[in-house]
């Protein structure tokens, strides 16, 4: 039977206008594993909002075949990569195939089918080139998520922001704007380009949103080998260079959706100063707007405990937060053979772990640590769980000395898997949700977040989101930063000295002596984080300031152009 499509539920008039979003990984729900951190649990939690709000969006990615990877142990209980075939029954498989060409060559694509009724988003369709059409090379663009080979990371991109393009071509379904979700389908806009030939036409059909100031996530690339890979669509270089403004020989790909989209945001107003620090020196740039991150509220809180809150019934706050470590509990045992105790004051570091989020940076001073983690009469446990690029080395190696210092503790622990299921119980259990990124390197960092929903306390450096929300020792803790300026062993000399300082002259004794203290900032945290941290409000910014916003600005260029020529 032919696969049709039609908008699966009725949408709301204030969001009628059709917008297709693209984003290289979706974190939705435990059993569809194609993401990798941060920037996929934002996209699920915006597909789940979509659909609340009942917006007129559908979103496009990747079917990876192997997921970004399984984390596993080795025999020493340091840290394994397992790249295993992920197989969903619950995907419809559409009779959709079309090619794109890649380096040169015919690649076909077939896309799959995530229906809005299976976990509650808006439509997601997920494209995929493992298909007995295709050789073994053009199968494995969609094996895995940020693969590390670059060629492959280059057809990935053209697969996601070509075949994205070609897919609505194959649907009775026209999008008005293209959301690009970070700068991993630059190709759609070659490809629209190459359609309209009017640089105008593309900038009012493409809102553009970046998500790290990271020099890993604004990708540099030699122009040689993205024309050699077909990333330009067929246009020459020359015109490449035009109409990017590219003046050297790499292709800068967060700089050309900013020159080449209507309207860009940063995904806090802290981020959105880092981004005009960043590009200040270049010019023509579309405007570029904060729009911060959120969660959905309906599927990561701890719904159980707002009833407590609402009831102001503080003894059953107490009682399920402590149900939630219990159940934390559960998996630390099965996972290292530890056994915890729910009545002592429980910290967790859950996050990717990469170098600016200094997962490490607790162990700074070990004589410090031991004091803390030694204590019998005010005594912690300490949970570490996070996911590294499985080719960045340097994260892995301090994933694995945290694991092997964690040996010799029987109340520090390092848990491995770190996914949506196992960030639920982490963020139910925690009660210190502890974030120390080097200041102005985390764009958002929506994690506390979620956490804060499930009655963790963020105990973080004043970055990211976090200024918006934060109220030091009302509804969280602010570890005071190091000036930016200084050396990053200046910095974490600094900033570690002043954690330790918090958690053993503030955080643990209130947790301990003012237990009715401690209590009220979890529901002072639990209530300032709605609505503004909730994706419903992200959702409904996106379509007011960026869709409906650059619809607008197009239709006035146009109508100033047309003027102009009567």
């Amino acid at each position: 039977m032919s696969f049709t499509f039609s908008h699966p539920y009725q949408y709301a008039t204030a969001y009628s206008l059709p917008v297709a979003y693209f984003c290289m990984e979706y974190a939705i729900h435990q059993p569809l594993k194609l993401y990798a951190g941060g920037l996929g649990f934002l996209a699920g939690s915006h597909m789940r909002s979509a659909f609340e709000l009942k917006q007129n969006m559908v979103g496009v990615g990747i079917l990876w075949k192997y997921g970004y990877y399984d984390q596993v142990r080795k025999s020493d209980q340091t840290m394994d990569v397992l790249f295993e075939e992920k197989i969903y029954g619950f995907l419809i498989k559409t009779d959709i195939k079309f090619t794109i060409t890649v380096s040169g060559h015919d690649v076909w694509v077939t896309a799959y089918y995530l229906p809005p009724e299976v976990f509650k988003t808006a439509p997601v369709f997920l494209l995929s080139t493992d298909l007995p059409e295709n050789d073994y090379l053009a199968k494995t663009i969609s094996h895995k998520l940020y693969d590390a080979n670059p060629e492959t990371t280059i057809a990935a991109a053209i697969l996601l922001g070509v075949g994205g393009a070609k897919l609505f071509e194959h649907l009775n379904w026209k999008p008005e704007i293209y959301h690009l979700n970070e700068s991993h389908a630059v190709p759609l806009l070659f490809h629209l380009y190459d359609q309209f030939k009017d640089i105008q036409q593309v900038k009012g059909s493409v809102v553009f949103t970046n998500h790290t100031p990271e020099e890993a996530g604004n990708r540099e690339t030699d122009f040689r080998l993205l024309e050699k890979m077909g990333f330009f669509c067929g246009i020459p270089v020359t015109e490449v260079r035009m109409i990017t403004k590219m003046e050297d020989h790499t292709l800068n790909h967060t700089l050309s959706a900013l020159r080449l989209c209507g309207i860009a945001n940063g995904v806090s107003k802290m981020h959105l100063q880092t981004l005009n620090r960043m590009w200040q020196p270049y010019n023509d740039l579309c405007p570029v707007i904060p729009i911060t991150n959120a969660q959905n509220f309906t599927y990561w809180a701890n719904h159980e405990m707002y009833k407590e809150v609402a009831n102001n019934n503080m003894t059953g706050l107490q009682q399920k937060k402590r149900q939630g470590k219990i159940n934390l509990f559960d998996e630390v045992a099965d996972q290292t053979g530890e056994i915890y105790d729910e009545k002592v004051l429980t910290i967790v570091f859950g996050k990717r772990f990469t170098g600016y989020k200094r997962a490490d940076l607790l162990l700074y001073d070990m004589e410090r640590f031991n004091s803390i983690v030694n204590s019998t009469e005010r005594p912690v446990q300490i949970i570490w769980a996070g996911k590294p690029y499985p080719m960045d080395y340097t994260s892995i190696g301090i994933f694995d000395k945290i694991v092997n210092i964690t040996k010799l503790y029987k109340n520090c622990s390092v848990l491995i898997g770190y996914e949506i299921k196992l960030s639920k119980l982490l963020k139910n259990g925690a009660d210190v949700w502890l974030n120390v990124p080097r200041l102005t390197h985390e764009a958002s960092g929506t994690s506390g977040m979620a956490a804060a929903m499930n009655g963790a306390i963020n105990v973080s450096i004043p970055d990211g989101w976090f200024p918006e929300f934060a109220k030091d020792k009302i509804n969280s803790f602010v570890i005071p930063p190091a000036s930016p300026g200084l050396s990053d062993h200046e910095q974490d000399a600094i900033e570690a000295n002043n954690l330790y300082d918090l958690l053993e002259k503030e955080i643990i004794p209130m947790y301990y002596d003012y237990p009715d203290r401690w209590l009220s900032i979890i529901e002072n945290s639990m209530q300032d984080i709605i609505p503004y941290f909730d994706s419903n409000r992200m959702a409904a910014e996106y379509y007011e300031k960026m869709y409906l916003f650059n619809i607008a600005q197009h239709t006035a260029q146009q109508n100033k152009q047309l003027i102009s020529t009567i």
